[in-house]
């Protein structure tokens, strides 16, 4: 019976072929199988939909090319170059309003020297917040006196930005377990859901001691800022120091760990409408502090005076300017000639037609980085603090500026900017208007990152 078994086999086979042939013969051939022929319309969409994506690819890749290639060329030249900065600056010089002292300075190292000899005074309680605090002489200076006053039982609190010190080694920021320090965190998985309220950086600068003396500005921790940069810092001594204290508190306890002690606000002072601070939250997606620059250039009917690190106002801002202009303001305003963030540079050069033909003057600050955010309006109205006019600054960041009104610290400013413009080249519209084909078509190209700083 075995022996039957391949015979049954060959005879199933051959009725398996002749079933596969019959099914093939029924069946269409596969050239011939109907399928859907796209209309004229439905290619020409397809085929502009295409061509849109490689055309916003390769927009994104010149942009981003573009940018690349001027960053390394600069980079390479300021390496080259390594001058050491000259650049004028007056001492520290204090005004009183109404009651609290303000004292303005525009040298590092005197408000360095300052901000040392508080903390080693201090006896309750130092409250330091740094964008960037540098591990060299000088921020190794702060970093020893905060660990001395609290060894003599001073609480000691300390936050600062840890992308902006991703070059700064971990060693520098580990403290005794008496000083509590609060590092805002590099990376919070919500930014995964391009939630914009957990984007921002905390780019504030604030020291307050005993919470009797506290000083706000432009000024980083780090050796290069005590005397090759140009920037202002503030010092309030009296009431006003409450406004910096519940800015630092607020802060320290909305973002602070589980591990680390919650601090109990202060009590509410007297009101103080002279002044006060604008302070950016991205987290309640409040940015006071473009409101206070658009409400004084709108009020201004003699001159507005801005000096800016980082120079790239919006639409808004921008117009607002001009209209100031328009109306008979003498609007002025100093950035650097060469600041430190080469694209910034040129995204801000963009904008620089519109505004030299509305009327605004523009003055470029020679051989130093200027980083200072002020303005002065019609020698009434101050703000001093840490936003640039940008959108990192404006719509992004946590920041915090002062808004005073006060006639004696208006003047002060002025005073603080003719000096700068000693220090500065105006920028002529027919030199502006003349400048290289290839600047101009950079200009253009890197347009498209003006949403990203």
């Amino acid at each position: 019976m075995h022996d039957m078994w391949p015979e049954e086999d060959c005879v199933r086979s051959q009725r398996d072929d002749d079933l596969t042939r019959e099914i093939n013969r029924l069946t269409p051939p596969s050239h011939t199988t109907v399928s859907h022929v796209a209309t004229p319309f439905e290619q020409l969409t397809s085929f502009a939909r295409q061509t849109a994506v490689r055309m916003a690819l390769l927009g994104a890749a010149t942009t981003f090319g573009t940018a690349i290639g001027i960053t390394a060329l600069d980079h390479f030249h300021k390496r080259k170059e390594q001058r050491q900065a000259q650049f004028p600056h007056q001492r520290p010089v204090t005004v009183d309003i109404h009651g609290t002292e303000a004292t303005v300075y525009t040298y590092g190292a005197d408000v360095y020297a300052d901000m040392l000899a508080a903390i080693r005074s201090a006896e309750v309680s130092i409250y330091l917040e740094s964008y960037i605090w540098k591990n060299d002489e000088v921020g190794l200076e702060f970093k020893d006196a905060v660990i001395d006053a609290a060894q003599r039982g001073v609480e000691v609190y300390l936050i600062y930005d840890t992308f902006a010190n991703l070059v700064v080694p971990r060693e520098f920021f580990r403290f005794p377990s008496n000083v509590h320090v609060l590092a805002y965190p590099l990376f919070r998985p919500q930014i995964l859901l391009l939630n914009l309220k957990y984007t921002g950086r905390d780019h504030r600068k604030i020291l307050v001691v005993d919470e009797a003396v506290g000083f706000v500005g432009g000024f980083n921790i780090g050796s290069v800022y005590a005397t090759q940069w140009r920037d202002t810092h503030l010092k309030l001594t009296g009431p006003g120091v409450w406004e910096l204290t519940n800015a630092f508190v607020s802060f320290w306890n909305h973002n602070r760990t589980e591990a680390l002690p919650l601090i109990e606000p202060s009590a509410t002072p007297d009101w103080l409408p002279r002044i006060q601070t604008a302070e950016n939250a991205p987290i309640r997606q409040v940015y006071p502090v473009r409101n206070i620059y658009l409400s004084a250039i709108r009020r201004a009917t003699h001159h507005i005076y801005l000096t800016q690190a980082y120079f790239i106002p919006d639409d808004v801002f921008l117009q607002d300017l001009l209209d100031a202009a328009a109306r008979g303001v003498d609007v002025r305003v100093i950035v650097p000639e060469a600041s430190n963030h080469v694209i910034t540079d040129w995204l801000s050069r963009g904008l620089y037609s519109k505004l030299l033909r509305g009327g605004v003057t523009i003055w470029l600050y020679q051989n130093a980085m200027v980083h200072a955010k002020t303005c002065t309006v019609d020698g009434e109205w101050t703000t001093i603090g840490t936003a640039n006019i940008d959108r990192l600054s404006l719509q992004g960041n946590y920041e915090i500026n002062m808004s005073i009104y006060s006639v004696e610290l208006a003047q002060e400013m002025e005073k603080v900017f003719a000096l700068d413009l000693s220090n500065c080249r105006r920028l002529d519209l027919d030199e502006w208007e003349n400048r290289p084909v290839m600047n101009r078509i950079g200009e253009r190209v890197l347009t498209p990152l003006t949403p990203l700083l």
